[in-house]
């Protein structure tokens, strides 16, 4: 589905828009970008996601929103994702269409299933490193996290949390289909030069694993 997901975080962001920060993580390789605004109002969420939305289309990317089914649908997002006290995946599935991609956040196998069972396309495992940036999602879970999910379920797997250019590769090396980044792209000074740096040591490290893992 992707290799490299970029979550944006306006306080790392040193200043730039959730926009600008999608436009250049896109310009950099970035699959898809997730826009997480979690303190926004609804009509700055959606300005930005509009924005991307465009940015998207421009470079034939793909482009999530966070948490918002309303802003997805507003916006012409390509999907939602969602975290295990949003709204549930079948009742987005039903909102948004077959077409929609619904990711959701898991910490174990079992919730892993549980998505799978629900309709999700994917799912987005961690923190698999500690992490400042998603505080409420539980930290340091591990490279054997990804293992548990990846044999569980048959949907791509995401890897977040603490992810950074010196461990990217160890989390696809563990069956991670994707990984996702927020501050090793969003805070850096060149957001662009980031995401291509990260995408190119995913598929340097994508030959080398073993067919039974990808």
């Amino acid at each position: 589905m992707f290799d490299l997901y970029v979550v944006t975080d306006s306080q790392l962001s040193r200043g730039r828009s959730d926009a600008e920060v999608a436009r250049l993580a896109f310009e950099g390789g970035a699959d898809v970008v997730q826009l997480r605004m979690k303190n926004a109002d609804g009509r700055e969420m959606l300005e930005q996601a509009r924005l991307i939305r465009g940015y998207a289309d421009e470079m034939c990317k793909l482009f999530i929103v966070n948490d918002r089914v309303d802003i997805a649908m507003a916006s012409g997002a390509d999907g939602v994702h969602l975290g295990q006290t949003d709204m549930p995946v079948e009742d987005a599935r039903r909102i948004m269409g077959d077409d929609a991609i619904i990711g959701v956040s898991v910490d174990n196998a079992e919730q892993a299933v549980a998505a799978a069972e629900g309709g999700a396309d994917y799912v987005g495992v961690g923190a698999i490193f500690k992490t400042a940036t998603k505080p409420d999602a539980a930290q340091g879970l591990g490279l054997g996290a990804i293992y548990q999910v990846r044999e569980a379920v048959d949907i791509p797997v995401v890897a977040i949390g603490g992810i950074n250019r010196g461990n990217i590769q160890d989390v696809i090396r563990a069956g991670a289909d994707a990984a996702a980044v927020v501050s090793a792209v969003v805070a850096q000074d060149d957001v662009r030069a980031a995401a291509h740096e990260l995408r190119d040591l995913i598929l340097k490290v994508r030959p080398h694993i073993p067919p039974e893992n990808l």
